[in-house]
């Protein structure tokens, strides 16, 4: 699970793996300032273009809100182990529908067994290289809000349909997890449900639907595909390290709209899973610097990377 040990000596990896509980606050306290700050800028500035501004950035910090539950996930968030879990479970991933520890659960099998037939991730990346037109519809579903009412609904329906028994709802963690979902509805939409009335309570009734449900249902499916794809979409089906998994360069605008938090460098985070997402960058520099750089797969732009995945073919 830490393959990064066989390239990284033990001195190499500390300082990487430094957590720090000032740099934990700080990403989280920027992941919600980004989600007011974009209301803010609409009720200040309220017209169309504004307003799709808003939905597209909150969208891409509700993927940066599951990013940080991902690090918590892996008692990377903060260096305070009662910081990081209840961050984990109750500022990022409840508000997102999402419930950290079954997270956690699923998650290290992926890492065990990632791109084998015992990834419980295997399935995401299976169906691909695909054709343009198979990743439009996918696309096209995930921006019109059918793939978020899909599974929001499916998340309620498995609620409804296996409460009281624990047995099969313990069954259906993993699949839940999986899409960033929580089978413990009530707490999660609780949370869900207290950001959408403090923002209608800080603005107008419809502040709540409209930047917070409706970006939920729409762009941060649409990123949590694209970040998927990225990841591990077209690499092999092996147990290579450095290419069954993808690091995807990405320019300001990727990294604010898609692929906030550094999680474009998954080579590097698969190297040395407990590797804070910060130090990310350094580690890929050190990687690089072993003379590396030839064997790990990478694609200059989140564009290349869909274009591996089938986006360029017919």
């Amino acid at each position: 699970m830490t393959p990064g040990k066989a390239y990284l000596s033990s001195d190499e990896i500390r300082p990487l793996a430094a957590r720090s509980d000032g740099m934990g606050l700080w990403l989280v306290l920027h992941c919600w300032g980004v989600i007011f700050g974009a209301v803010a800028v609409f009720a200040v500035f309220p017209n169309v273009l504004t307003g799709i501004l808003a939905v597209i950035i909150i969208g891409s910090r509700q993927l940066g809100l599951a990013i940080l539950m991902h690090e918590a996930a892996h008692v990377a968030l903060f260096k305070t182990r009662r910081w990081n879990e209840f961050a984990g479970e109750w500022i990022c991933g409840r508000p997102i529908m999402a419930e950290m520890f079954a997270y956690r659960h699923y998650h290290l099998n992926h890492h065990r067994f990632t791109q084998t037939d015992k990834d419980p991730d295997l399935a995401l990346s299976a169906k691909f290289p695909a054709s343009h037109a198979s990743i439009k519809r996918k696309f096209i579903r995930d921006l019109t809000g059918q793939t978020g009412v899909k599974l929001l609904m499916a998340q309620i329906m498995t609620h409804v349909r296996l409460a009281g028994d624990d047995e099969a709802m313990d069954a259906a963690k993993t699949d839940a997890a999986q899409a960033f979902k929580s089978t413990d509805l009530v707490k999660s939409l609780v949370m869900f449900s207290s950001v959408a009335l403090l923002m209608s309570l800080a603005g107008a009734w419809w502040y709540g639907l409209v930047f917070w449900v409706l970006p939920y249902l729409t762009w941060f499916q649409f990123v949590l595909r694209v970040r998927n794809i990225a990841e591990h979409a077209a690499t092999e089906t092996s147990d290579d390290p450095f290419q069954n998994v993808r690091t995807t360069h990405a320019n300001w605008i990727e990294r604010a709209l898609v692929a906030p938090y550094w999680v474009n460098y998954h080579l590097e985070h698969h190297m040395i899973m407990h590797v804070p997402c910060w130090q990310l960058p350094k580690m890929h520099t050190a990687l690089l610097g072993k003379g590396l750089g030839h064997r790990m797969k990478t694609a200059p732009s989140y564009a290349a990377a869909l274009a591996e995945a089938g986006w360029g073919r017919t």
